[in-house]
């Protein structure tokens, strides 16, 4: 029987075709192909990860270019152009539009013959290069999402012609660059961000800054929790039969699937996970203030991929209700500091105001980080280039019983944020590994896709 259509079958873990992998000589424009002597391929996206990352090791046989090996005939140096263009099994491709243009970063020689040698060539974006040498050290007044914008594309820093999605924030923030990496201060901004599309200011904040082989991405955790499932897919141990055995509502079947809820109690705790506290004090007026939050406070607020967020055991909260925090974080606040205004009379007239919200923003963007990994699936399928990191997808697996089981689990199984995802190419197989993630329990009903 054929593949079903549309479905991710394992036969689908074949290997997978390589295109394309072209590296340039710095010095001369020449390039080689380095498709023919490829072992194995790895393509890396994280929404922990600024950039993307490549790992491939190839067989040198000695008369590569210009009757010498590649790390003396181009010559291999570092920061070498590499163009790449992959496809898998169900005909999804990398590498066309856009295209995917690498740099080399590191060199590693890994068994070295008189007649052949086996190298293994990490590979970054352009960006991931520049941000060591580009600083930001002007002021920048307005809206987060502007500065994100600003620091990405203009030509006064990294300057990328890569798509760049930038979701909109509520919130302005006004600072100096400090002559800080532009990576830095984007990862520093997302911490300060309220999204105007997802987020309420006091409730919810934190945004994520990461890149896919479509471009750049700054997105609030909650934009991201409520996104509709790109894919379905299903883990049991009845074999697919090749694409026919996948049930009608899933796009394929798990070849692996594996929880990894590493939940350390105490440390949540530490970091103020469910309940903290900040204390703020203002110069200006030397008026402090105690603000404490409790998660539960926030949960009909918030976005969530599950149905509820985790439950805390009673017995240990604290007997004194005014009391129940387990972080305390302090602050002074900006009061009049770096004031907008096209005249010292409107820079006055906002003197009293703060540049950063900090008591509606820090700690709700704290809490929102550390529930985001509540929950952590890790999920084999064979490969599939249509996914990205920060895409959602729909997981179900059968309740654990002695027989033979048919029902869905409903506390694990639902929808799942892609945190990490890594596409491995290799002469006998083609697969994706993902780890997925979402801040709360319970399935929800699937959308329909």
């Amino acid at each position: 029987m054929t593949q079903s259509v549309g479905k991710i079958a394992t036969k689908s873990s074949e290997p997978g075709l390589i295109e394309q992998i072209d590296i340039f000589s710095n010095k001369t424009g020449e390039s080689v192909s380095l498709a023919n002597g490829l072992i194995s391929f790895t393509y890396v996206e994280s929404i922990m990860n600024d950039t993307i990352k490549v790992n491939l090791s190839f067989i040198d046989s000695g008369n590569t270019i210009n009757n010498k090996n590649i790390i003396e005939g181009l010559p291999l140096v570092g920061q070498e152009k590499v163009i790449l263009k992959f496809t898998d099994n169900n005909k999804n491709t990398l590498g066309d539009k856009p295209k995917l243009v690498l740099y080399v970063n590191k060199i590693t020689p890994v068994d070295s013959k008189t007649q052949k040698s086996i190298i293994s060539l990490e590979l970054v974006s352009k960006e991931s290069i520049l941000n060591q040498k580009i600083r930001i050290t002007k002021r920048l007044d307005g809206k987060i999402s502007d500065h994100v914008n600003t620091i990405l594309t203009s030509q006064d820093y990294l300057k990328t012609e890569k798509k760049v999605e930038v979701e909109d924030t509520i919130n302005n923030f006004n600072f100096f660059g400090n002559n800080k990496k532009s990576f830095y201060t984007i990862n520093w901004l997302s911490k300060k961000a309220v999204s105007a599309k997802s987020q309420k200011l006091g409730e919810s904040a934190g945004y994520i800054f990461y890149e896919t082989s479509e471009g750049f991405f700054f997105k609030s955790i909650d934009t991201l929790l409520d996104q509709k499932p790109k894919k379905s897919f299903v883990y049991n141990e009845t074999p697919d039969s090749r694409g026919t055995n996948v049930p009608e509502s899933y796009d394929g079947k798990a070849l692996d699937m594996q929880s990894d809820n590493r939940i350390d109690a105490v440390q949540k705790s530490k970091m103020g996970t469910t309940s903290n506290r900040i204390v703020t004090f203002d110069p200006f007026t030397t008026y402090y203030e105690v603000s404490k939050f409790k998660s539960e406070d926030f949960g009909s607020g918030y976005k969530k991929a599950g149905k509820k967020l985790p439950q805390q055991n009673t017995k240990f909260k604290n007997p004194d209700t005014n009391e129940e925090y387990s972080r305390t974080t302090y602050y002074i606040l900006d009061t009049g500091t770096l004031p907008t205004g096209n005249s010292t009379q409107d820079q006055i007239k906002k003197s009293a105001d703060q540049n950063f919200e900090v008591a509606k923003i820090a700690n709700q963007s704290m809490m929102r980080y550390n529930l985001l990994f509540s929950q952590q699936i890790t999920l084999t399928i064979p490969a599939d280039l249509s996914l990205h990191a920060g895409d959602a997808i729909f997981v179900d697996t059968p309740e654990i019983k002695d027989n033979k089981n048919d029902t869905v689990d409903r506390q694990q199984g639902g929808l799942y944020i892609i945190s990490d995802l890594c596409h491995y190419i290799a002469s006998n197989k083609s697969l994706t590994k993902m780890n997925l993630v979402r801040e709360s329990f319970g399935r929800k009903p699937k959308s329909s896709n």
